[in-house]
């Protein structure tokens, strides 16, 4: 028996010396499991998951657009607030040139996952389109911040861009635009955005000493030249400021604003050049809207009047 498994042939990789029979013998058998099918994820799963993202979403978007149907200052200063808490510091959740870049790059968030994401950036999209730059005036969380800073500074102090100056600096933001959408199709890098966009202010953690240095510039230079980045550098604001060519409900002019310069004066984005309204440049910040709705202060509304006046002085006679 024993010169039987002795001489019995060796199994390939045994090991040495060990008859094969033993060997055999010794191999664990094959673990057989049954396959289990694995839960397909279901879309009501992802919802409920993403609820509470969405529902503030729709509850700050709500509170952006009632105050911009509304005119009112009051609901402007808290929609301002909000967006600088929840979009902000809360959520860092901002439409970005990183976005725009991953449009032409086809690299966007999944969608599946980040609803409330796409909802904003639909809301940003939809609301350009028929009202303008609503986006850069009232929800962008830095554009709200900048805003917010002009209370810290008097007026007296602000400086005052010449028109032909700023006329010219405008177009820097769109030849930004211009040059960080060429490199990034020749090199697919987005790594460079946080020079040439602030917004990871909100999100602190893990910037360079150099970007603290250049933010901190941008901010103190703020306080003097009102919403310096938003007018003159932002990128992102250019590429809306594009899509705002198809706005579809503009602010109404009077026949009287090819000579009253009012809302001109009283316009601090630099949209407003005589009669004409810049669409790439205005914010629908409410400021020239208030003015035309002030009968005391806007001339089309006294002229009605004192030729109301007149008319019915000359129907007596």
């Amino acid at each position: 028996m024993l010169l039987a498994l002795a001489s019995a042939p060796a199994l390939p990789g045994s090991i040495p010396g060990l008859p094969a029979v033993l060997l055999a013998q010794a191999q664990p058998k094959e673990w057989t499991f049954d396959d289990e099918e694995e839960e397909a994820p279901r879309w009501a799963d992802d919802l409920r998951a993403q609820a509470f993202d969405i529902g503030m979403v729709v509850a700050f978007s709500t509170l952006a657009f009632v105050s911009f149907f509304r005119k009112s200052v009051a609901l402007k200063y808290v929609t301002l607030v909000a967006a600088v808490g929840y979009l902000g510091f809360y959520k860092s959740q901002l439409i970005s040139i990183v976005n725009v870049l991953g449009l032409l790059g086809g690299n966007l968030p999944i969608f599946r996952y980040n609803l409330a994401w796409y909802l904003l950036a639909a809301i940003t999209v939809a609301s350009t389109v028929l009202w303008g730059r609503v986006y850069c005036g009232r929800i962008c969380a830095f554009g709200a911040f900048t805003q917010l800073l002009d209370q810290v500074v008097p007026r007296r102090l602000r400086v005052n861009v010449p028109k032909a100056i700023e006329r010219r600096a405008s177009m820097i933001k769109y030849a930004i635009l211009a040059g960080s959408i060429a490199y990034f199709l020749l090199t697919r890098d987005a790594l460079f955005y946080p020079y040439i966009e602030p917004f990871w202010m909100f999100g602190v953690f893990g910037k360079s000493p150099v970007l603290w240095a250049c933010l901190g510039v941008l901010l103190v230079a703020t306080l003097f030249v009102r919403n310096l980045y938003c007018r003159f550098l932002c990128p992102l604001g250019a590429a809306l400021g594009l899509l705002s060519k198809l706005t579809v409900f503009r602010i109404k002019r009077w026949s009287e604003c090819t000579t009253c310069r009012i809302c001109e004066k009283a316009c601090e984005w630099g949209a407003i050049r005589g009669p004409q309204i810049v669409l790439t440049e205005c914010v629908r910040c409410d400021d020239c809207e208030r003015l035309y709705e002030d009968t005391k202060k806007c001339p089309h509304h006294r002229i009605i009047f004192y030729r109301s006046r007149l008319a019915a002085q000359q129907a007596g006679r």
